[in-house]
């Protein structure tokens, strides 16, 4: 494998690095990099980011020119994504519409939505939730229940989706609803494009432990979406689903160029942490620790790159994904609590100081989800299984 980048793609780097040089928040390269602590305030700022990413021609980059995007290639976005990971740029707002609604609408929307939605993705004009997960629908997607019926030119949605990050400060929802009771549950579901500010759509947010409310319940009671507003056609959902859930899983594997600076951090922290007047980073068993991470967070990385290889040459995203995310979301969990472990008896302390650097202790607390959200590691298993490695599909009791 040939990890050289080729002269346009370094082009592209350093005209990324001197853009960021200039429009990174003030202070950012020099460690300032807190978020506003109230959620609106923070949610204001990120999407101030987005929309500076956006004027400059850096959001959604792989997306095609007309449609707002910079029509990079696949090797030009990997060189985005480790030089915003370099910098630890704010994160994304528009996650969603960004890594899932966009390039969905991109390769099966029609004309009009693209024209109408995609655009205002890129800016962060309007922020996207996603509409799958219910309390009796999780891992098991196809059994949702919610359920949208063609009433006088309109389809008029009825339920409950859990789980639905952003919803609370999203403008619009890609959801899937069940239209056909046809006795097979992967039949009879349509995918639409829902307006959240509209009258019967109500969001409860979902305390969670690490003190935020990124998840929500939302409920629909007499929620309307328009003809316009389905994507691909009536009761081919599931197909339309899966094809979001593989841009998702793509858009998730970038987590190993978070891993790298995560991994930093941590050893970094270990130099400044002391234990007997002597830093941790000395300790012989700390630092076989940090080898061990050292090694397979790279061992990470290079497993995406070999899948984004196979990618170059197919043209789309297949299962290895689930290998990506499946490595990632358990790297992410064991270095944190490694990182909050560290700290002894301040480890339990809700804490980000210049002695222990990033907040270890929200980070920890957050990585349980990454085992959960765009599919479980257990449903990541029986892709891997099925799909990879031919393995016969469970039993079904």
């Amino acid at each position: 494998m040939d990890f050289s980048f080729s002269p346009s793609e370094e082009k592209m780097r350093m005209e990324l690095r001197r853009w960021l040089e200039e429009n990174l928040p003030e202070g950012w390269l020099e460690g300032k990099t807190d978020l506003p602590e109230d959620p609106y305030e923070r949610a204001k700022f990120l999407r101030q980011w987005q929309r500076k990413l956006y004027e400059g021609g850096w959001a959604g980059i792989s997306w095609p020119k007309e449609y707002g995007g910079r029509g990079a290639t696949l090797m030009e976005e990997v060189v985005y994504e480790q030089e915003m990971a370099r910098v630890k740029a704010p994160p994304v707002l528009n996650v969603i519409g960004i890594y899932m609604v966009g390039p969905t609408l991109l390769q099966i929307g029609t004309e009009e939505q693209r024209k109408k939605y995609v655009p205002k993705i890129l800016s962060g004009e309007e922020i996207w939730c996603q509409g799958y997960s219910e309390p009796n629908a999780g891992s098991d997607l196809a059994a949702i229940q919610t359920r949208a019926e063609r009433k006088n030119g309109k389809w008029v949605i009825h339920g409950q989706k859990i789980w639905t990050s952003y919803a609370r400060g999203a403008d619009r929802c890609f959801l899937l609803a069940r239209t056909e009771n046809t006795g097979k549950k992967h039949e009879g579901i349509t995918a639409f494009l829902v307006d959240m500010h509209q009258p019967g759509i109500e969001t409860r947010p979902i305390h969670q432990m690490n003190d935020q409310r990124d998840f929500n319940e939302v409920y629909f009671n007499d929620a309307v979406a328009e003809d316009a507003d389905v994507v691909g056609e009536v009761g081919d959902g599931w197909k339309v689903g899966l094809i979001l859930l593989s841009h998702e899983r793509v858009g998730i594997a970038r987590w190993v160029f978070r891993l790298q600076g995560q991994f930093e951090e941590l050893v970094a922290m270990t130099k400044r942490l002391k234990r007997n007047g002597r830093p941790l980073y000395e300790d012989p068993f700390v630092r076989q620790r940090l080898m061990d991470f050292y090694a397979r967070t790279k061992a990470a990385l290079f497993t995406y790159y070999r899948h984004l290889t196979k990618q170059l040459k197919t043209g789309r995203p297949g299962p290895e994904g689930s290998i990506d995310k499946l490595v990632s979301a358990s790297l992410i969990q064991e270095l944190t609590a490694y990182a909050v472990s560290l700290q002894g008896a301040y480890g339990p302390l809700w804490r980000e100081d210049d002695l222990v650097g990033m907040g270890w202790q929200n980070a920890f607390l957050r990585a349980f989800g990454h085992s959960i959200e765009g599919g479980t590691s257990e449903i990541q298993k029986n892709i891997v299984a099925e799909r990879l490695l031919g393995l016969p599909k469970d039993i079904k009791l």
